[in-house]
This record gives structure tokens, C-alpha cells and sequence, in this order.
């Protein structure tokens, strides 16, 4: 029997965040995910802005990735919009932003949303049943409210810390309600003015089939990151009690996932990293994996690269460029994948909360306010830490492994990180 469509998924396609958090929600919507910048039949003037704001976050994200000065100065900028100011000392927040105010000027002026909020109140009306709405982002939270959809409201949050434009411009009247990753978030929405009683303490949506494996994958992730058991003779204890009896050897190569973000910022990195560790692709005792995403261009230039160093003979053995047209197919990729990976490379966006599986994050400098904090959160945490200088990968890399020092982080994760985000989101939303 088919399991009934529990609520209306929305995400928009800014990046991979947003989409990459919706991707395990999708059984709660029978396989259906709204996405609300580019759903059939958008109004052309919505469409408009909506790209309007893709395109400059984009073009800002690769400027200053690639003009470091210009960049940065431009970039610094743009982020004063959605900044995140310091948590203490605490003080009510709740007034709105710059950007909120101009979010919400665009509903008043031009009835922005007002036809996506409109389809899904059609789509109600045939099933009889004005299921909730649960987005990833907040702007489609805020039309929904603003547009006067008559079911429940829930906003996912993605980060492990957010500025004051994820709630709403009257949060005190609203009755958005927030699936937090995080106690900081629990405590940012509540200065902000959200009311206690709409804000939940989920965690973050991670896959179901990746929490299935995570205790076997770890057993494995552990060998090949602790190559002279310096984790383990400090930690044995708490290994056995945790994940049981170790196997003998590694089912895998050392292997390195990484991943450039949706703006295609931060990819020459990935050079960086081959060039270092060409040595170790030769002699295949590692294995990198270089995540272009859906961006053809990031997989033409890894391939470029990889040619330039006359690696293109160890592609489908000690290397692999991840790539898929559609994104739902790279997200089940992506996720299979990380069953063999040891450590995932990537700036700190919302792969920060994969640390949970028991993968150590390796973070490539931070774009913008949201990332800096997440990064702050990875590194207090325990979970993760910023890289070294690229270009000298092969040395610091393998002094952290000899130490122990990624081995111990995978297991700070699994044992601290919050897992079960998507098993408590799917439980509220059936409790409705």
C-alpha cells in the first residue's frame, strides 16, 4: 500500500543547501518537491526575481573566490545583508532586516509568491486536506504565511547558526514554525522573537540510508585514518563500547571526497589537492573524489586538470569525478558514495551536518557569515577543521592521520552529532 502524502515539500534551487536538505524529507511528500523558483507554470515576473538573486549571489560567490581583492571587497558587502550578528551579549534581535523588509515589499508590490501559494492551496482543496507545508528556506515559509495558506507552516533550517532574515518581519504574530539543527539556532530564533512553542529541536535531515551503515561504515573509516593506532590506543575503550570489535583491515583506500559548491567557487583547490597527492593517485593508495555536482563546466575543468598532470589513466581507480545531470541522481550518488569515503572536503555549508555519519570535514575557507559560523560550530564541536594550505596537502594530511587527529574527530561526530534530524521531523509532521 502507498504510504499518503504527509505534506507539501518546498525547496528552491539556490545552491545545493536547500535541495540537498529536502532530498531525505521526499518520502513525506510522495516524491514530490516544489521548487519554488522554478515550478511549471511560474509567473514570469516571479521567475524574474527569483533569478535575479541566484545570478548575483553566484557571480558574487565565484568573484570572490576568484579576484581575492575585488572580491572580498564585494563580496563583504553583500553579506552585510544577511550577516550574523555576534550571540552575546543576548539581546532581543527582533527587529527586521534589510532584506526581510525588501522580501516582504516585493509580496505587497508585485504579488510575489502569490500564484505558488495559490496551486499549493488548489492542490489542498482536491485531497481535502490542507496538509502543512514544510520548506527549506524561508521565503516560500514566508509567502505562505503572507498569502494566507490555512495549514501548518514548518521552515527547515540548514545551518548552525542564522541571521535575523530567516524569520519573519512580525515573528512575534507568525505562526511559522522551525525545525532547528541546532541549540544556537533554538536560542537565535528565540531572540529574534520566534515564540518557544514554534520551534522544534530536530537536528538536520540526513539520509535514512546512510544512518542505516553508519556504525559499519565507521568501523572501516576508523582503520584507515588512525594508520599508527595512536587514536586507538587512547580511545580503545570507548571504540569497543560504541562500534564493537574492529575488522582487521580497510575495505577501501584512504579516500578523499571533494566537493565545490553549487556557485562553482573554491574548485582550483581541487587541483591543488591533486597536484600534491599525484604521488599517492600513481601508486594508487589513495583515492580522491572530485564532486562537480550537476555543473558541467566543474567537471570540464577537473577533467582539464587532471589531463595537465597526467592523471587521466588512474580515472575509475584512484580517481573519480562525481557528476550527474539531474540532481536528484547526484544527491543518491553523493549519499552512496559516502559509504567508502574517510574525509569530506568541502567549504562549510550543510555538509557541515554530515559529520554525524562519522566523517571528519576538511573545510576550504568560509563565503559569507552563515559559513564562518559554521565552521566555528564544526571546530568547537569537535567535528571538523579549516585546511591547511593546499598546495602542501601530502604533508599535513598525513601528519594528521599519524596522529590520530581525523580519527578522532570521526568518532567525536558519531558519538556527538545529531542523527536522527529526519526521523524527527517525519515524526512531528505525522503527529499533526
Amino acid at each position: 500500500m502507498a504510504q499518503m502524502k504527509k505534506c507539501f515539500l518546498i525547496t528552491v534551487n539556490m545552491g545545493y543547501g536547500h535541495q540537498r536538505t529536502a532530498f531525505p524529507l521526499k518520502f513525506l511528500s510522495q516524491d514530490e518537491v516544489i521548487v519554488a523558483n522554478d515550478y511549471p507554470g511560474i509567473p514570469k515576473k516571479d521567475k524574474e526575481i527569483w533569478e535575479k538573486t541566484r545570478k548575483f549571489y553566484e557571480t558574487v560567490s565565484r568573484l570572490e573566490s576568484n579576484f581575492p581583492f575585488l572580491g572580498k571587497l564585494i563580496f563583504k558587502f553583500f553579506d552585510q545583508f544577511q550577516k550574523i550578528k555576534p550571540f552575546y551579549p543576548k539581546k532581543s534581535l527582533n527587529s527586521p532586516n534589510f532584506s526581510t523588509k525588501m522580501t516582504y515589499a516585493l509580496f505587497k508590490k508585485l504579488n510575489w509568491g502569490k500564484d505558488l501559494i495559490e496551486k499549493i492551496k488548489n492542490q489542498a482543496a482536491k485531497i481535502k486536506s490542507n496538509l502543512p507545508i514544510v520548506s527549506t528556506f524561508f521565503t516560500p515559509a514566508f509567502m505562505a504565511e503572507y498569502f494566507q495558506y490555512p495549514g501548518e507552516i514548518f521552515c527547515v533550517v540548514c545551518d548552525a547558526d542564522i541571521s535575523r532574515s530567516w524569520v519573519s518581519i512580525f515573528p512575534q504574530k507568525s505562526k511559522i514554525k522551525y525545525f532547528a539543527p541546532t541549540e544556537r539556532v533554538v536560542e537565535r530564533l528565540k531572540l529574534y522573537g520566534v515564540k518557544k512553542e514554534n520551534i522544534f529541536l530536530t537536528g538536520y535531515p540526513l539520509p535514512k540510508e546512510s544512518i542505516e551503515t553508519v556504525k559499519e561504515d565507521l568501523n572501516f573509516r576508523i582503520l584507515n585514518l588512525d594508520s599508527e593506532k595512536n587514536f586507538l590506543k587512547k580511545y580503545q575503550d570507548l571504540v569497543n563500547l560504541k562500534l564493537g570489535n574492529l575488522p582487521e583491515k580497510p575495505d577501501h583506500p584512504l579516500t578523499i571526497l571533494f566537493s565545490v559548491g553549487g556557485a562553482g567557487a573554491q574548485k582550483e583547490i581541487g587541483f591543488l589537492i591533486l597536484k600534491s597527492l599525484k604521488e599517492n593517485l600513481l601508486k594508487e593508495n589513495l583515492k580522491i573524489i572530485l564532486s562537480a555536482g550537476i555543473r558541467r563546466k566543474i567537471k570540464d575543468y577537473f577533467l582539464k586538470k587532471i589531463k595537465s598532470l597526467k592523471l587521466e589513466g588512474k580515472i575509475g581507480k584512484s580517481l573519480e569525478i562525481l557528476y550527474e545531470e539531474k540532481i536528484e541522481n547526484y544527491f543518491q550518488r553523493f549519499n552512496l558514495k559516502l559509504r567508502k569515503v574517510d574525509i569530506l572536503w568541502t567549504k562549510p555549508s550543510e555538509l557541515s551536518f554530515y559529520s554525524a555519519l562519522g566523517i571528519p570535514i576538511i573545510c576550504t575557507p568560509p563565503l559569507g557569515s552563515q559559513e564562518e559560523f559554521n565552521l566555528r560550530w564544526l571546530i568547537k564541536s569537535g567535528f571538523g577543521i579549516l585546511q591547511e594550505n593546499p598546495k602542501y596537502t601530502k604533508e599535513w594530511l598525513f601528519d594528521w592521520i599519524k596522529k590520530g587527529y581525523l580519527a578522532e574527530m570521526a568518532m567525536e561526530a558519531f558519538v556527538e552529532g545529531e542523527k536522527f534530524g529526519t526521523f524527527n521531523i517525519e515524526r512531528i509532521i505525522k503527529g499533526l
